[in-house]
């Protein structure tokens, strides 16, 4: 069985393969940023299947987005808080998208029940230039 840190660790590591990642996750399973509310973009997907959709959609607009420096806070066999970071340029408007996200997962029968992730809204707004929601 996997415990959090191996899902995470497997997830971050499988981002480019939209499939491979979001096989990671239980059936019910979902990935959440709720910040991005904030700019407009319901980044909510429960599923694999939506899962999947939402990441190649991400890769679309980042083709080069991978996750490096990932630092594990906070660890139990069921959930996991880690900061990882992203740099990749974002083709569509020629700026190098640089984040630090914190993420918490959430384990159940070695998936993905839950994989929620914060991140700076400005720096995403800035990468992609949106305009933020007030």
């Amino acid at each position: 069985m996997n415990n959090a840190r191996q899902l995470l660790a497997a997830y971050l590591e499988s981002i480019r393969d939209p499939r491979a990642a979001a096989a990671l996750f239980a059936d019910d399973g979902v990935l959440e940023l709720p910040y991005l509310k904030s700019l407009g973009i319901d980044a909510r997907a429960q599923g694999p299947e939506a899962i999947e959709g939402f990441i190649a959609s991400l890769l679309a607009k980042v083709p080069d987005f991978a996750f490096k420096n990932v630092y594990f806070l906070i660890e139990t066999p069921e959930q996991v808080f880690a900061e990882y970071e992203v740099e990749a340029l974002v083709p569509s408007t020629g700026k190098v998208y640089r984040q630090m996200y914190a993420g918490r997962l959430v384990a159940r029968d070695g998936k993905i029940a839950l994989l929620r992730e914060a991140l700076d809204t400005v720096r995403a707004a800035d990468a992609f230039e949106m305009t933020r929601a007030v």
